[in-house]
């Protein structure tokens, strides 16, 4: 893989890394100066020695307590901290100015709000109060149906600071799709705004709200935030009330943390929910809050006072984790809206005017400025970002030239990948490796990554199921409604008894870093042999008339072949040309097994709400199988096309239906 970017020894010395890496007489706790592989492997062999110092090193505000690990050798079933006692909201609310910036909004070009830190902890502190006047006590659940504004970080700390669980699904959900998720934990309090801004309109969603309200018969308040009109309509929500009322109403109250154990339950988070019922996934405090502190100061080097944005709605697990970045006294700049406003400029426009530091963006963003031809570092000034994340979905090996050529050459690139199952990052960036071509930078510290062959083996420099072989703090501490743990235990454990199975195609590099090439359901399997589905996209989507591709396994009656869907940029259609360039570019640049036997445009492919393309779905429509939790999809009017082309049994013809 070709290197990129290398950081310089200044970048190195001054990261927070080097300072938790070099111990008081300025020795260090593994070998070499900046070896980040030695790093990992004592963070490893040694994770008790080294969980606990993090705690120490970031300041975490509780009681750690004597004990670090207990049962260490089950996976599941061990205990990190299991006499500590702390608050999450505490933690993300610590002493700093009152005059700091803690939170900077922006509304597409409708709405800016800016929050002082002394400001948010007065809003927590009315928000609190009103759910402690409501009943909302330890273990309750508070839900939210809102856009991405600084009301929902604002309710989500009042919901910590009393201890209480949160769980959020973004506006843009159906009534269907938010109902069946919340309904699963039956929630005491309801929060949604009234609508969210997109493309320049504004988006009324109360009356989608009022139908998630109906059908959560748990509710016993609601919370009304206005954001596209001053005064919207209560009618037809259990105990409402408006926002501004409850902050009037309750000013001046004092904000008080519940002392909680290491593992209360602090968020339920959903899975996407396109193969079945979205699982409801609890994830504890502590676990939570030092994965969150380890990876925003060591792996992506944020420092105080600076400005971290990511691209995000309050329903995918990057909301809670840009929330988190708060107890590294930052400033959080959030965005609510359409990201490709004006090509994109939007998002690169807001770092620069905010003097963004971190700047996180979906994988599939990058894909799409860069196919607009847009180019940031003409048109910006973003001098002051050191790091531009990237996850969502695998990142382009053009995707890196890109970043570096269009937007910015002196920045760390840290695409990430993990997931909502740890909150967290499996394999992610670091300040002291260089960014190779194409390449995530190296496993997570602490977290024991490999990737393995069907047969439990460790391979390096070939495919294979992205494993973690010991256990690690922000491990889910179960799934909702599932008492003896058979559904937590069959999601991770049931492949390699003892041993996370994260579900992702992979490699691990010679040079250390990990590929992923896709999900491990999602692989093809053409000749009995795995083909990852990003090997393909990142061949087709190189190609200028190509927008985005998607590919499947479908069963012909003679056995598995791949089907190749394209969507083609504005102006361009698929002809035999093409996709005779296409076949011919996929077998000399990867292999004849890549070679699909069938190629059609398609006017849209669906995606998750996050982003990510929803290949199973697909699959599951050519078969004439039933396709189930809609409501999981961004666009799930997209899948309409690929019903018919299988309810047409043409696909062997290679021909779309009319």
């Amino acid at each position: 893989m070709t290197v990129l970017w290398t950081p310089d020894l200044q970048r190195r010395q001054l990261s927070a890394l080097t300072h938790f890496s070099s111990l008081q007489d300025d020795t260090r706790l593994y070998g070499e100066a900046f070896d980040y592989e030695a790093l990992h492997r004592w963070s490893v062999e040694r994770r008790e020695d080294f969980w606990s110092r993090v705690w120490d090193f970031c300041g975490v505000v509780g009681e750690k307590g004597e004990r670090i690990l207990t049962h260490g050798e089950q996976m599941p079933g061990s205990r990190w901290f299991p006499d500590a006692r702390l608050n999450f909201s505490e933690n993300l609310l610590r002493d700093r100015p009152e005059s700091d910036a803690s939170i900077l909004f922006r509304g597409e070009d409708r709405v800016t709000h800016a929050l002082t830190f002394g400001a948010l902890k007065r809003l927590v502190g009315s928000v609190s109060a009103y759910l402690r006047e409501n009943g909302v006590k330890c273990g309750d659940r508070v839900v939210a149906y809102m856009h991405n504004g600084p009301e929902a970080i604002i309710a989500m700390l009042a919901a910590s600071a009393v201890g209480a669980v949160w769980a959020s699904c973004s506006s843009d959900f159906g009534a269907r799709g938010a109902r069946e998720r919340f309904r699963q934990i039956a929630p005491s309090i309801l929060i949604v705004s009234d609508g969210y801004f997109y493309k320049g309109k504004a988006i009324d969603r109360l009356d989608i709200a009022r139908e998630i309200a109906a059908g959560l018969p748990s509710i016993r308040a609601t919370l009304v935030v206005p954001y596209i009109v001053a005064e919207p309509r209560l009618s037809g929500f259990p105990g409402a009330r408006t926002w501004p009322e409850v902050v009037g109403a309750y000013s001046g109250a004092v904000l008080s943390y519940e002392s909680l154990p290491f593992d209360h339950p602090l968020y339920i988070l959903f899975s996407s929910g396109t193969t079945g019922a979205p699982k409801c996934i609890v994830h504890g405090a502590g676990g939570t809050l030092l994965q969150h502190l380890k990876e925003h100061q060591l792996q992506c080097d944020i420092r105080p006072r600076d400005r971290v944005f990511y691209a995000t709605t309050i329903g995918w697990m990057m909301w809670n984790w840009l929330a988190s970045s708060l107890a590294s006294k930052v400033t959080i700049l959030l965005y609510d809206g359409f990201p490709l406003l004006r090509d994109g400029s939007a998002l690169f426009d807001f770092a620069e005017e905010e003097r963004a530091n971190f700047f996180g963006v979906s994988a599939g963003f990058l894909k799409a400025v860069q196919k607009r031809g847009l180019e940031p570092r003409k048109s910006a000034n973003l001098s002051g970002l050191r790091t531009i994340a990237s996850t969502g979905s695998p990142l382009l090996p053009e995707s890196f030239d890109y970043v570096y050529r269009s937007v910015q050459a002196d920045v760390q690139l840290a695409s990430i990948s993990g997931g909502t199952d740890i909150i967290s990052c499996f394999v992610c960036g670091n300040p002291w490796s260089p960014v190779r071509r194409g390449e995530i930078q190296g496993p997570g510290l602490g977290m024991a990554v490999e990737v393995w062959s069907d047969r439990g083996k460790r391979v390096i420099g070939a495919e294979g199921e992205l494993v973690c072989t010991s256990s690690f703090p922000s491990m889910p501490i179960g799934f909702w409604n599932d008492a003896d743990g058979r559904k937590y235990q069959n999601a991770y454990f049931s492949h390699f008894p003892g041993v996370w199975r994260h579900g992702d195609y992979a490699t691990e590099t010679p040079s250390g870093g990990f590929v992923i090439h896709g999900r491990s359901d999602a692989t093809l399997n053409p000749q009995g042999v795995r083909i990852g589905t990003a090997d393909i996209y990142n061949l087709v989507e190189e190609m200028t008339e190509v927008e985005e591709a998607l590919a499947v396994d479908h069963d012909a009656g003679q056995g598995a072949q791949i089907v190749l869907f394209v969507k083609m940029r504005p102006g361009h259609r698929l002809d035999a040309e093409l996709t005779d360039r296409i076949k011919h570019k996929l077998r000399e640049d990867a292999s004849p097994r890549h070679v699909p036997e069938i190629i059609i445009e398609a006017p849209d492919l669906p995606h998750t709400r996050s982003g990510k393309l929803v290949e199973l779905a697909v699959r599951d429509a050519l078969n004439g199988r039933s396709i189930v939790n809609l409501d999981a999809l961004a666009n799930p009017e997209a899948l309409e096309f690929f019903v018919n082309l299988g309810c047409a049994r043409r696909l062997n013809s290679g021909a779309a239906p009319s």
